[in-house]
């Protein structure tokens, strides 16, 4: 069945009224085992780990959105991570990963993976020929983030996923501050599609998750046995809130990328502020391809103020409505410093070669007044 185009996809996709009540909202099936007639004949679902409605429901949404054939659901993004490495990597493989990339996914890779001899090389993806450089006979996958996270450096993705393709590996975009409301890394040649389900698409800071999207069928099969064997399923209830959270996914990201693009422009403008990570400013050097490539710029913004890292501090600990806090994508507006909370694991001369210096700022930028937004970001810097 044609469901249509974005907007109504986000409120029908993979969900049907009820059967036996006529209940409009996916229900939560919160139960862990499910009644067979005789061994292996059942409905579909046997065990919760393996299969659940409601999580089935939130998988082809997802999938739906992301214009995937085949979507997984997870308890957290480094979930989805980990069983994707875990399903398709092994000793001895290699993987080329953007230099920028969220804390948690460096500390997977570092601390967890490379453990059982799996390598990584990290690079600058936005700039032409850094990953070709990097390259290896026996480079497995390439892992894109695109807004980087913190940095929303743009990486072609036409180029970066063909080249990963030519030379027979896996490209992996995590979508996670792009969503699918704004870009599509499937249609752009990606194999996979990440999730951190608990930002965008969640929205409301309520719950967490990941999920995994591909059209490669043997490759879904592979990851869905993996999924299982590995356990880090969602329950229901987290499923359902996701679900919650896609209906309104449009008109939410429409309003976090008007509510940027001000806060953007009046920063740019701001004799305070030494630099600004945005690519809807057209002098980012990310601009060019995400207009090409995405259809808004986002509602996350990086910045530095001018002076030490202690005036950074005592601003962003300054600011009323937007709260202290890691995350990002809820509806509310969040304020953090990436390097002593997201991506404190990054060792400082790690960071600092990618470019995120200690005295970062990021903003996830909610759905509130943007007035009262820029007159609290204006308050926080006269503390």
């Amino acid at each position: 069945m044609d469901l249509g185009r974005f907007a109504t996809r986000c409120i029908h996709a993979g969900q049907k009224p009820d059967p036996t009540t006529g209940a409009i909202m996916t229900p939560i099936y919160a139960t862990s085992t499910y009644v067979q007639e005789k061994p292996g004949v059942h409905k579909g679902y046997d065990y919760s780990r393996t299969n659940n409605p409601t999580r089935a429901a939130l998988e082809a949404n997802l999938a739906a959105l992301e214009g995937a054939a085949h979507g997984l659901a997870f308890s957290r993004g480094c979930g989805a991570g980990d069983t994707l490495l875990g399903g398709l990597l092994a000793k001895g493989d290699h993987v080329v990963s953007g230099n920028d990339v969220y804390g948690g996914t460096y500390r997977l890779f570092r601390r967890v993976f490379e453990k059982f001899g799996v390598d990584f090389t990290f690079v600058d993806t936005s700039r032409k020929g850094e990953i070709e450089k990097a390259w290896r006979p026996n480079t497995k996958v390439l892992w894109l983030e695109t807004p980087s996270n913190p940095l929303l450096k743009i990486t072609d993705l036409d180029q970066a996923c063909g080249f990963a393709r030519k030379k027979g590996a896996i490209s992996v975009v995590d979508n996670t501050c792009a969503t699918p409301a704004l870009q599509n890394p499937l249609s752009q040649g990606a194999e996979v599609v990440l999730h951190s389900t608990t930002k965008y698409l969640g929205g409301h800071s309520d719950t967490v998750g990941g999920a995994l999207l591909t059209n490669t069928r043997e490759l879904w099969e592979k990851l869905k046995y993996f999924q299982n064997a590995i356990g880090a399923t969602p329950g229901p209830f987290d499923a359902w809130l996701v679900l919650r959270g896609t209906k309104t996914l449009h008109v939410r990201v429409q309003r976090h990328c008007e509510n940027a693009r001000a806060i953007a422009a009046w920063l740019a403008k701001n004799r305070q502020v030494a630099a600004i990570h945005y690519p809807g400013l057209k002098g980012d050097p990310g601009h060019k391809v995400a207009k090409k490539q995405m259809r808004d710029f986002g509602g996350m913004i990086s910045f530095e103020l001018k002076g030490s890292l202690k005036r950074s501090v005592r601003f962003i600990s300054s600011t009323r409505i937007f709260a202290l806090a890691e995350s990002l994508g809820g509806v509310e507006s969040l304020i953090e410093h990436p390097a002593s909370m997201t991506h404190g694991s990054i060792p400082r001369e790690e960071r600092l070669k990618a470019g995120l210096t200690d005295g970062l700022v990021r903003l996830s930028v909610g759905i509130e007044d943007v007035n009262d937004l820029i007159g609290d970001l204006e308050q926080a810097m006269k503390a």
